[in-house]
């Protein structure tokens, strides 16, 4: 077993999940290779996590082969090695289907499955190099069930999560593992400004544990696949939804009579 310690790539990692992801990681031991599209926000991201040693910023839209390539190209050089991906940075459009352009839908796209497809085929190489690795895909929820107003987001994610069987199917047999995550409702800053209070009400409802889930549990399971307990797992969706999405109805008038 090597005593280098690993490397990991975190996109999206200025804020919310791919912080709490990258922040993690570190946690472990590791080096942290964070990727932005927000050079500000993640040079203070970087900064606030005190690991100056340990942490390479990369500014970068995943969404572009020649950024892509040059963000591996310079994590390659600095620390020569790279064991974990997390394809993390994405963007959404919550908008009414016939009401969002085609220029939203493509960026959607590029950015949430384009995205991990580019940075999946730049970084692969240097893990097989080192021996293998995982990628970690971070997919939603709302790829495995349609909803209001995600047409372009919802079809993103769906396309993520078959894109992680692909990249499984194939890169598995070299030594690279490929799953993904599914975060159901999630507190984070941007869902703590746009989720009124009736629509965490409608979510609470839903949820079988009755709560949205945080940042650090979602970086819980990404460390999870990741880990040498995840070794033989390869190509699946990970849903860390508080059982939202194996219920489906939450009945909370059931719930409130059984707990009465």
């Amino acid at each position: 077993m090597t005593t280098t310690p690993r490397v990991a790539l975190v996109t999206g990692a200025a804020r919310g999940i791919g912080l709490a992801v990258a922040r993690r990681f570190l946690a472990e031991g590791w080096r942290v290779a964070m990727l932005d599209i927000d050079a500000p926000a993640l040079a203070l991201a970087a900064a606030e996590l005190a690991e100056h040693a340990r942490v390479l910023t990369l500014a970068c839209d995943v969404a572009l082969e020649d950024q892509v390539a040059a963000a591996v190209q310079r994590l390659d050089a600095h620390f020569g090695r790279l064991d974990a991906l997390v394809n993390n940075a994405g963007v959404a459009v919550f908008k009414p289907l016939l009401q969002t352009t085609a220029q939203e839908w493509e960026r959607v796209i590029a950015v949430n499955l384009t995205g991990p497809f580019l940075c999946t085929q730049a970084a692969a190489p240097v893990m097989l190099r080192g021996g293998g690795g995982s990628v970690v895909n971070i997919a939603s929820i709302s790829g495995l069930r349609a909803s209001l107003l995600r047409v372009a987001y919802g079809t993103s994610k769906a396309g993520l999560i078959h894109l992680t069987k692909q990249q499984a199917a194939e890169l598995g047999a070299v030594g690279i593992r490929v799953n993904a995550i599914a975060p159901g409702p999630v507190d984070t800053a941007m869902a703590k400004q746009v989720h009124t209070a009736d629509i965490r009400a409608d979510y609470h409802d839903a949820i079988p544990l009755n709560r949205y889930g945080t940042e650090d549990e979602i970086a819980s399971g990404v460390w999870f696949l990741c880990s040498e307990s995840a070794s033989y797992i390869n190509g699946q969706t990970l849903a860390v939804d508080g059982g939202f999405d194996a219920t489906g109805i939450g009945l909370p008038s059931l719930r409130r009579e059984r707990s009465d």
